[in-house]
């Protein structure tokens, strides 16, 4: 009895068949039509998404009975030989089991020779960031100057262990992780093909456990055809059961939590978890559940034009019952938790401590005006003297504003509200002390009070390079606009924009929210500066150096030489 697995049955004989990829599809295409064929090709990316299909398809290409170009028969002699993997002048290597030079010097000798039947003699290596160093160095000149009847095909999940003599010698194609919708929009027409019936949500579940790999997408559905008893037409791949192999969480669980978390219900919430512990569910997908819907919360509050899906999770009714600045710190303390569950006693304490820590870091009034007021005062100790009395105006005003009669907080069943120190939970400010405090906190006036808070601050690592990166526009009604170049945006990560955010809300003495636009500064950023200095300094340096007379005297009498580049100046390390 012999059975094909899905992923070989349904492996993609054509260029036209590939889901995804289309970028490396038209480069490959384009090079067939035209016969400007490279004779080293290196395709990289994660498992399962195509690499050596590609490959596949592409010596199939070269050597197809009807001819070379972008689409072969298929039914021809070649092709099927190919396709069964019993072509001779195909030859696939696992560099993972062949990774010395000796194998190297075999494959470099046959290359010589020319190929039995078809028109190129293709080396197929998978994994070949695995060769030896001394293999590699065996193959460079043979890769540099191949024989004409021979190509190279390169195949690596790990590229960054490539030789730069192999890279440089190489056409390089990334192919991309598949999205879900194409894992899933894939899965569903195999399943109409093979007549098995299956629920749309059972379908995305495996397309998101797939993790954009389409290989372990059908993987997965070879076991769950196996599990749920499907095939020929009996059984059907039911959303729950699926859940169930998977340890994934049905979406209405996630529902039951976040609205338990909203009212503030922690008999509730810990009632919910113990229905799931008797589904044995996967902890970590559990919160990677919580924290995918918080994110539609998230975009339903800020960016309400843009689409979301629902699921069995009330977006609507959840962005309007949640504040967002609440759902920013679920978010990340959901992820933090995430994180942590591997050190916890056991993966359900785990979980369950992140909700408690969401039930429980809720700051009421009281808090909030300590918040503030602790606020104000870093911000004064931190200001130089010529702005103290404005920071010190600044708090006096926003504590009058909070003695005021204040809209209390949507709480019905509060947990234990403490006041979360800031060393170690990142202050929430409720938002009458946003409305309160925004207009009373110190503004920056311009480029250099910008430069002037960035050289000042405390941030470190990727916040600070953010920080040295933007350039000043403008700060008004607790906005403060920055500017970043194109080729900067990578660096606007939401993490480290919110982290810059905290970092200048306490020097300012007040929350701001950071705004940024793409194009350049319109004065200097922090870095520009920097590096102005540092070249003035190195150019005193030199120039010091040079007119020195005990210099000038052995370079006059001596024949000294002053090697270039090798003068720095003084504390320059």
């Amino acid at each position: 009895m012999s059975y094909l697995v899905l992923a070989r049955k349904w492996r993609p004989k054509r260029f036209a068949e590939l889901v995804g990829q289309e970028h490396v599809v038209r480069a490959l295409t384009n090079a067939l039509e035209t016969g400007r064929v490279h004779h080293a090709f290196l395709f990289t990316g994660t498992r399962g998404v195509g690499k050596t299909t590609i490959a596949r398809i592409f010596a199939k290409s070269l050597n197809c009975e009807r001819g070379t170009g972008s689409d072969p028969c298929g039914e021809c002699e070649t092709c099927l030989a190919i396709d069964a993997g019993r072509y001779i002048d195909l030859l696939e290597i696992d560099a993972a089991s062949n990774t010395g030079v000796d194998n190297v010097r075999e494959l470099i000798e046959n290359a010589q020779y020319m190929p039995s039947r078809g028109r190129y003699k293709v080396y197929l290596i998978d994994e070949v960031h695995m060769l030896s160093k001394q293999a590699f160095n065996a193959l460079l000149k043979t890769l540099e100057e191949p024989p004409e009847h021979v190509k190279f095909l390169f195949a690596t999940t790990d590229p960054e262990k490539l030789l730069v003599t192999v890279l440089s010698r190489c056409l390089q194609f990334n192919l991309k992780r598949l999205d879900v919708e194409q894992i899933q929009g894939q899965i569903a027409k195999i399943l109409i093909a093979e007549n098995i019936e299956a629920d749309d949500d059972a379908i995305h579940q495996m397309a998101v456990a797939a993790d954009g790999s389409l290989r372990d997408g059908l993987s997965l559905l070879d076991q769950a055809i196996a599990y749920c008893g499907a095939g020929a037409a009996v059984g059907r791949l039911d959303s729950a059961t699926i859940a169930t192999m998977l340890g994934t969480v049905d979406r209405s669980r996630v529902q039951a939590l976040l609205s338990a978390l909203g009212d503030g219900d922690g008999a509730r919430l810990l009632a919910e978890a113990a229905e799931l512990a008797e589904f044995s569910p996967d902890w970590g997908s559990v919160l990677d559940a919580i924290s995918d819907a918080l994110h539609r919360i998230q975009v339903r509050q800020l960016v309400p034009e843009v689409e979301v899906t629902s699921d069995a999770v009330d977006v609507d009714g959840l962005a309007q019952q949640l504040r967002p600045e609440l759902v920013q710190l679920w978010y990340q303390m959901a992820l933090n938790g995430r994180r942590d569950l591997g050190h916890a006693p056991s993966p359900r304490s785990g979980f369950e401590m992140s909700l408690l820590r969401m039930l429980a870091f809720r700051p009421n009034q009281d808090g909030a005006q300590a918040m503030s007021t602790r606020l104000a005062a870093s911000a004064a100790s931190a200001a130089p003297p010529a702005r103290r009395q404005a920071t010190s105006n600044a708090a006096e005003q926003a504590r009058a504003a909070l003695a005021e009669p204040a809209k209390p907080m949507p709480t019905p069943k509060p947990a234990a509200s403490i006041e979360p120190p800031r060393e170690t939970v990142r202050p929430v400010i409720a938002p009458e002390v946003v409305a309160a405090s925004a207009a009373s906190s110190l503004l920056v006036t311009d480029t250099e009070h910008w430069l002037d808070l960035v050289a000042r601050s405390d941030v470190r690592g990727p916040v600070r390079l953010l920080a040295e990166h933007t350039g000043f526009i403008a700060h008004a009604d607790g906005v403060l606009q920055l500017s970043l170049t194109p080729g900067d945006e990578h660096l606007k990560s939401p993490s480290l924009v919110l982290q810059l955010g905290d970092a200048v809300a306490i020097m300012l003495g007040g929350p701001v929210q950071l705004r940024f636009e793409t194009g350049q500064a319109r004065g200097d950023t922090a870095r520009v500066r920097n590096a102005r200095e540092r070249d003035e300094k190195q150019l005193g340096a030199e120039q010091g150096f040079a007119a020195d007379p005990d210099i000038q005297r052995l370079v006059k009498v001596h024949g000294a030489q002053i090697v270039p580049d090798s003068i720095r100046p003084l504390g320059d390390g």
